[in-house]
């Protein structure tokens, strides 16, 4: 019975997101519901950004409830899909999406899209070009993290009946690969991880660095979700590589959930949300 819920529901929200795309003022509208958008500024490296924060239906009512957050990267890409998600199978929880940076070199923005910051705030290495490494600034997930630690939760965890033990990280392709540092490196961050398709590009640098003398040994302490689409061969090969380096480290402290989903990088998106999120309902209602 669940599986056949599951599967009618993965249906509703592919299709939600698909009408979402052709009918966007109408899908904002409705994504927006119930989320406040906060500005904020990373006070360590400059720059401001944005929080959608979206609260449970009965958030104002029950005030002797602490809420489970789901923080996420990419908010303007995620924030229906999400937010129908929850809204069917995590009801009680918090979301809140981070924006890509407001205040970005305008003729950047222009040339390369409003998700240029992306590109320097999710990645972990340099580029090996000097062009490219001049014009995108690449390999500033350090700082990133540290914006959302010291900035974006604790803004959150000051303001909202938060659950600091039930802290969720959500990240797709890019911001999936974002997802895979922190929880090599500071995985204190977050309890649970769900990693959606993490780029071809981040998961070597991924492999590389958890097996680094100074990470190898370092207990997670972490659930983590890890899922790719069918069609990605090569970045599906990459993630199996960085999905065995995580298993072989033998932490009793990891708990690793890896499915394969059906389709290419882009429909993958979907099937990803919808699982991820039914995992980790379950997780917390134990």
């Amino acid at each position: 019975m669940k599986t056949i819920q599951l599967f009618i529901l993965i249906i509703a929200v592919s299709f939600n997101a698909t009408f979402a795309q052709k009918n966007t003022k109408e899908s904002a509208k409705l994504a927006f519901t119930r989320t406040t958008v906060v500005p904020v500024k990373d006070t360590k490296n400059g720059g401001q950004y944005e929080l959608y924060i979206r609260l449970p239906e009965k958030y104002s009512e029950k005030k002797d409830i602490k809420h489970p957050v789901i923080y996420y990267t990419d908010a303007m890409w995620h924030i229906e899909t999400l937010s129908g998600a929850t809204e069917y199978i995590m009801e009680n929880a918090i979301l809140v999406g981070i924006s890509w940076q407001k205040d970005i070199n305008e003729k950047l923005k222009k040339e390369a899209g409003a998700h240029v910051s992306r590109y320097r705030d999710y990645s972990i290495a340099k580029s090996k070009k000097p062009a490219q490494q001049a014009k995108y600034q690449f390999g500033q997930a350090n700082k990133h993290l540290a914006f959302i630690r010291d900035d974006v939760i604790t803004y959150v965890e000051s303001n909202y009946r938060t659950d600091p033990a039930n802290r969720t990280y959500f990240g797709y392709s890019m911001g999936g690969g974002f997802g895979g540092y922190i929880l090599l490196t500071q995985p204190d961050t977050f309890k649970n991880y769900i990693l959606g398709s993490p780029s071809k590009g981040s998961t070597p640098h991924l492999y590389k660095l958890g097996n680094s003398a100074n990470l190898k040994a370092k207990r997670l302490n972490a659930n983590v979700f890890i899922a790719y689409g069918r069609q990605e061969k090569v970045l599906g090969s990459n993630a199996d590589k960085f999905i065995a380096m995580l298993k072989a480290r033998n932490d009793q402290s990891l708990s690793l959930k890896h499915v394969v989903v059906e389709g290419t990088h882009q429909t993958a998106f979907p099937m990803t949300t919808v699982r991820g999120i039914y995992w980790l309902s379950a997780l917390i209602k134990k």
